[in-house]
This record gives C-alpha cells, sequence and structure tokens, in this order.
C-alpha cells in the first residue's frame, strides 16, 4: 500500500518501507500530481510547474526521465512492458491513481472535518492536534519550481488556521495560561491577523489580565494603522469594547450546543459487475474530487436506458470517501418540486421538523448554510431541467453536485457534462456475459452478438434480458435472440420510431421488455415442451 507525504519534505512508503524517489526535481514531478488529487496535468502543465520560465528544450526529455524513474520506485514489482497503474499516461499527459487517504494532506483534511462533528470541545481539540501533527516541518521543503512555491504558501496557511481553530478549542476548554504562551509569539509572528489577536485578547482576559488586554488592542490598531493605514475590524473593535465594559461572557464551546449535522449516507447501492464507461469514470472522478474551487458540478446526459443512473451510482462510490460528511441522494422523477426535496435533505441532515423554513427559497438558504465548510456529495438522478436542480446546489467549495438527465442542462454554469451513448458492441458482450456467465456467451457468441444489437447496446436493456437468461440456465441465447427478432418484426422497426417508446423507454428497450415479461410458457418451444435449442453453428450448443 502506497501512502504519500508533502507536509514537509516529499515522502513516499509502501507499507512501512521508505521509498527512494531521486533527486529534488523528480520530487516536485511527483507532488505537482498528488496535489491534484487524481487529475491529469499535461507535459505543459508540469513543465511549468517545475521549471517555470527556467525551462529549456530539454525538459520534455528530462520530465520523461523523471516519469520512468519514479514509474519504477511507485510499481517496482510491474512486468517489463506492462502497463502502469499508478501513474498512468495520456492525452499527453500523466495522472497518479490512489485511493482516497492516501497524502498527508487529505488526512488533514479528514481530521479537520472530524473536529467540526466533535461532540466537545476535547474531541475537537483531539482531532485539531491529529491534524497538526502532520506537519513535519514546511511543505515542500527543498522542492523547486513555481508550483512548490504557490502551494507551499497555501499548506502553510492551511496550518495557521488549523492551529487557530485549536487554540479557540484552549479557550472553550479554560486553558487560558497555555493558549496566552502559544498566542504571544504567535502574534508577533504574525503581527496583522487580528484573529490571533482575537484570541489572546480573550484568554488575556478571561486570565484576569484585562490590561493586558486593552494593550493588545492598542498595539494591533498601531500596527495596522501603519502598516495599512486601516482600523482594526469590527469584531476585534466589538472585543475591544466589551472588554472596556468588563461584560464579556464566558467562553462556551460551539461544539458542545451546536446542533451537529448528520451524517447521511443515501447511496444507492453499486453494482457489482459494473461494466465499461472507463473514460467517462475518468472524467467524472476526476471532475467531482476537484474540491479546490466553486462547487463541482456534474452532468450525465443521455437517452432512457443507457446507463446513466448505473454509471451516477457506481462514481459516486467511488468517490465518497473525498466526501466524509456524508452523500445526499434523491430521484426527481421529472417533476419533483424543489422545495420538497430541500425538505427531505434538511431532515435527513437532522434539521427538527419545526426548523425547516417554509418556502423553496428559504430552504435552499437554510440548506447552503447547513452546508457551509462541510464536504457532501449530492446525487439528483432524473432531473427534468437546470431549473428544478439550481436550488439543490450546494454553495460553497468541498461539496459536489452529481446529476443525470436526459436534457444536457446547459444552463447550469460550469458544469461539466458527459454524454452518454449506447455501449460498445465488446461492453455490451460484456456486460451480458457478466449477467449470465461468460461461458454461456462464449458458447453462442453469434447469439450474443445478435442479442446486444437487438437491445441496441442499451445496459438497460442487456440486463432486462441478461437476467431472464441467468434465471432460466437451460435457456439458450439463440432463443432468446430469435425471439427478440420477431419482436422486433411485430412491431415494424419500432427501434427507430417514436411508435417504440412506452412509458418513456427508448424504442429499442421496447423488444427486451415484451420478451423478458413474458411467462415461462411463451419462451417454450412448439406446444410448450421445451427450451428453443441453439442453432448449430459458430460455437453454438444444445443447454443440457
Amino acid at each position: 500500500m502506497l501512502t504519500f507525504a508533502v507536509l514537509g519534505e516529499v515522502r513516499a512508503w509502501r507499507g512501512d518501507h521508505p521509498l527512494d524517489l531521486g533527486p529534488k526535481q523528480r520530487r516536485a514531478v511527483l507532488a505537482a500530481l498528488l496535489l491534484r488529487c487524481g487529475r491529469s496535468a499535461t507535459v505543459s502543465d508540469l513543465i511549468a510547474d517545475v521549471w517555470g520560465e527556467q525551462a529549456t528544450a530539454s525538459a520534455v526529455g528530462a520530465l520523461r526521465n523523471h516519469v520512468l524513474h519514479l514509474r519504477k520506485a511507485l510499481e517496482p514489482d510491474r512486468a517489463a512492458g506492462g502497463p502502469p497503474t499508478v501513474l498512468v499516461g495520456f492525452d499527453g499527459g500523466y495522472a497518479l491513481r490512489l485511493p482516497p487517504g492516501k497524502l498527508d494532506t487529505e488526512l488533514a483534511d479528514r481530521y479537520a472535518a472530524e473536529a467540526d462533528r466533535a461532540v466537545d470541545a476535547e474531541q475537537a481539540r483531539e482531532r485539531l492536534e491529529a491534524a497538526l501533527a502532520l506537519w513535519v516541518g514546511p511543505p515542500l521543503a527543498g522542492i523547486p519550481g513555481p508550483f512548490a512555491e504557490r502551494l507551499r504558501t497555501q499548506l502553510s496557511e492551511r496550518r495557521l488556521s488549523l492551529l487557530e481553530r485549536r487554540l479557540e478549542t484552549d479557550l472553550w476548554s479554560g486553558r487560558f495560561a497555555a493558549a496566552i504562551g502559544e498566542l504571544h509569539p504567535l502574534s508577533a509572528e504574525h503581527p496583522l491577523r487580528e484573529k490571533i489577536r482575537e484570541l489572546l485578547m480573550t484568554a488575556l482576559y478571561h486570565a484576569g489580565r484585562q490590561a493586558e488586554a486593552l494593550e493588545v488592542f492598542a498595539d494591533t490598531r498601531r500596527t495596522l494603522i501603519d502598516s495599512l493605514g486601516i482600523e482594526p475590524g469590527p469584531l476585534l473593535t466589538d472585543l475591544h469594547a466589551r472588554i472596556l465594559r468588563a461584560d464579556l461572557a464566558p467562553v462556551r464551546s460551539p461544539v458542545a450546543v451546536a446542533d451537529p449535522v448528520s451524517r447521511v449516507a443515501q447511496l444507492p447501492a453499486d453494482i457489482a459487475d459494473f461494466t465499461g464507461r472507463e473514460e467517462q469514470v475518468r472524467r467524472l472522478t476526476e471532475r467531482l474530487t476537484d474540491t479546490t474551487g466553486a462547487v463541482a458540478v456534474c452532468a450525465i446526459a443521455g437517452m432512457g436506458g443507457v446507463g446513466k443512473s448505473t454509471l451516477a451510482v457506481h462514481v459516486a462510490h467511488r468517490v465518497r470517501e473525498y466526501f466524509p460528511d456524508g452523500q445526499l441522494h434523491t430521484d426527481l422523477h421529472g417533476a419533483a418540486q424543489p422545495g420538497d426535496v430541500l425538505g427531505d435533505f434538511l431532515r435527513a441532515l437532522g434539521v427538527p421538523e419545526g426548523r425547516i423554513a417554509a418556502t423553496p427559497d428559504q430552504r435552499a438558504a437554510q440548506f447552503r448554510s447547513l452546508l457551509d465548510g462541510q464536504r457532501v456529495l449530492v446525487l439528483l438522478d432524473n432531473a427534468r431541467d437546470a431549473e428544478q436542480v439550481m436550488p439543490l446546489i450546494p454553495g460553497t467549495a468541498g461539496s459536489a453536485v452529481l446529476i443525470t438527465s436526459r436534457a444536457a442542462l446547459p444552463e447550469l454554469a460550469g458544469a461539466a457534462t458527459v454524454r452518454l451513448d449506447e455501449m460498445s458492441e465488446s461492453e455490451a458482450l460484456a456486460l451480458l456475459g457478466g449477467v449470465v456467465g461468460a461461458e454461456r456467451v462464449v458458447a453462442e457468441p453469434d447469439s450474443a452478438d445478435a442479442v446486444v444489437r437487438a437491445c441496441g447496446r442499451l445496459p438497460l436493456a442487456v440486463r432486462i434480458i441478461g437476467a431472464r437468461l441467468a434465471t432460466r440456465p437451460r435457456w439458450s441465447i439463440a432463443s432468446i435472440a430469435e425471439r427478440l427478432a420477431d419482436e422486433q418484426q411485430r412491431l415494424g422497426g419500432v427501434a427507430h420510431g417514436r411508435s417504440g417508446r412506452r412509458r418513456g423507454l427508448p424504442g429499442r428497450l421496447r423488444p427486451a421488455r415484451t420478451v423478458a415479461s413474458r411467462g415461462r410458457a411463451d419462451a417454450l418451444g412448439p406446444r410448450g415442451r421445451g427450451p428453443v435449442p441453439a442453432r448449430r453453428g459458430r460455437g453454438a450448443r444444445h443447454e443440457p
């Protein structure tokens, strides 16, 4: 099992054994890929990240050499000529394929999220301490390049924010003296950071050192005016006024009095024999796990029966570990009202019935407020249009939304749309084999080809027929192929006409529905004497 760290030097382990990652520039390539969290990077991206303006014509060759050595270090047992499975290449670029939670920055985020859900101040403090312990030195220590420099600043800022939160838990627990001991040097190191000054003033006041608290405010005001020409912000000014009046309330833990967001896990079960759609899975996974900017929104569009819901559920399970605060799911049925769905979501998130807002707009605002700072995945199945789903989208980064719809939903600004068409013939045959057994498909290849063609290579139609065959091991695939051909002929080629639609399904599904829904006797041979045998031919055989 591979694990990685960037909160200090760039390091990697296989189990407990550290890996030799080579020189700093090679580690810079690895770091640039690690911190993309599975997203791909083009060769140009990586050269800009590692070499910047100092890149020369030799940078491409050097990059490929670094990738070659990294692959050897990460997959030492890979067979010569075998495809890499960790550091993969495609479309003129590279990406790291790792399970969630294998990078120390991801662990830090997980611990911070657990602190948000803590039931008391002590538990919150313990989780924040665990997150802070992952920083063992300056992030990306010694790594060259513009990307490393930029990320070093961001990761250092993240640590400082976590430290502020942990010091706040110290105040909740009454550890005023210990907090003062840490806050004094921090305030000198970060003289313009008002949050640190606010915590220090609060700790001094509750430690009985009111005069020192007022002096901290005076020093902060002088520093801000001299450095930036501005007065302290309203939070610090209000704190100063309350200290002057000596009416600062005792410090209370919001953890102890807040209504915690219930961790929901509403995803439907994944399909064990999910087949194909590798490129679509890759694209959706990359987009949904990119939570560094705005809320990630993905839409899967396509006709009925093409496998939108199955793909969405499969991808949602792949990325669920990126959303430790929960996963919400609803089937919109094409007509569900957003206000009703929001009411269901709010109840699932632990909001008491009496506190759920009355109007749809108020519920949407309540929903966004509740998910602020949370990492939640929202799966919206069978959406009618963009207007139906817009109120159901969280308002802040960290969460993600996955939508399925027959329409493309171009009105969803910033959404990544994946258009789903019929499966390829090989994917459809693999799906049929996964349902009925690969040996039956191999035994009757011509008939299996005919079945998936008759099903229009639609996953739902293939599953319908496959499920029927799976429960009838004595039936031949040829018998079903004949029935499908007869049904298509009887319907007069409905696969290409509007008359083939029934209950909203495309025409190509109707023959499969009709054949599969008939009773056992209807699929028997003449006068119900037994299963229709497979025709003799290439690979055909009688069912025993």
